[in-house]
């Protein structure tokens, strides 16, 4: 399975200190993603310009001579690069980096005792992440029962953009989920994410209706989703829900992604969509129409 970071000491991803497991791979291709290194299910080489120090090492270790140094920087021809990683291993500066680290299911296990103390500490627990952690149902199924077994809290982190049969067997191991809601309407959600909504709305009235605990996570971007047609459609649909849901969190936009794009060497938002940061007022504007249909609704979180 390929890992592209495991954060330690989470407190924004479930409840208590918790260990984050970011798996690699999305079916979605939101143009806003702030962690663009885990849309491709493969391994990806990321190269800072600004840590570069010019010392030719990566070059020199490059066994397919894909690099070259120039004026510029370290120039790579992507016909030639395997992405082996050995770049980024003698990379003094941590200017090349590799995302997408291979783990087996024995390996995270390892890695996710580490931090029992804290999370018993804190009533915490483990949250697979992504990407998409259903894109790898076997592994994370593997991995949630495990969890299961030795008493360790379990969330997941998804889109739910996934067969309803996987949501099912996921659910019977789960303790928590994290749902991102992204817009209501199937039309722009395809526009702005590459993929249609229905499937998502069912999966999620699927998780509600099953009385599993769940948190919306919905990312507030001025110039697309935050009409006050789109909030009150999102608020009426969590409404109809069975109310097992505890909370929506209301994520302003930043533009972190625009930086990783940079790293990959790839365009971040290239149809150049109008997104900004939403300001409070209306960030509170969006509080307050959940609130006025029964949702505990805050910003962060």
């Amino acid at each position: 399975m390929l890992v592209f970071d495991i954060k330690r000491y989470a407190i924004n991803d479930g409840p208590g200190i918790r260990i984050t497991i970011f798996m690699k791979g999305c079916p979605l291709s939101c143009v806003w993603c702030h962690n663009p290194e885990g849309i491709s299910g493969q391994r990806e080489k990321l190269y800072t310009k600004q840590k570069c120090l010019g010392c030719g090492a990566c070059v020199d270790a490059c066994p397919g001579h894909a690099l070259r140094l120039t004026s510029e920087g370290v120039s790579s021809d992507v016909s030639l690069c395997t992405v082996c990683g050995k770049c980024a291993d003698v990379c003094p500066s941590l200017a090349m980096e590799i995302s997408g680290k291979e783990y087996t299911a024995d390996e995270l296990m390892k890695e996710i005792r580490k931090e029992i103390l804290f999370m018993d500490c804190s009533e915490g627990g483990v949250t697979f992440c992504g990407g998409e952690p259903l894109m790898h149902p076997d592994f994370l199924l593997e991995l949630l029962q495990r969890c299961g077994k030795e008493g360790i809290h379990r969330a997941v982190d998804t889109t739910l953009y996934a067969r309803p049969e996987l949501v099912r067997q996921v659910m019977e191991h789960t303790d928590l989920f994290l749902i991102d809601l992204k817009l209501m309407d199937s039309f722009w959600h395809k526009k702005y994410c590459g993929v249609p909504n229905e499937l998502i709305l069912s999966n999620l009235r699927m998780v509600a209706d099953a009385g599993k605990e769940f948190i919306i996570r919905i990312p507030l971007i001025e110039g697309i989703n935050t009409d006050e047609d789109n909030i009150r459609q999102s608020a009426s649909f969590l409404a109809s829900l069975p109310q097992h849901l505890k909370v929506v969190n209301l994520l302003p936009y930043h533009d972190i992604g625009k930086n990783k794009h940079e790293k990959l060497g790839s365009v971040y938002n290239p149809d150049q969509f109008p997104m900004s940061t939403p300001s409070e007022n209306l960030q509170q504007k969006c509080v307050e129409i959940f609130h006025s249909y029964g949702i505990n609704a805050k910003i962060g979180g």
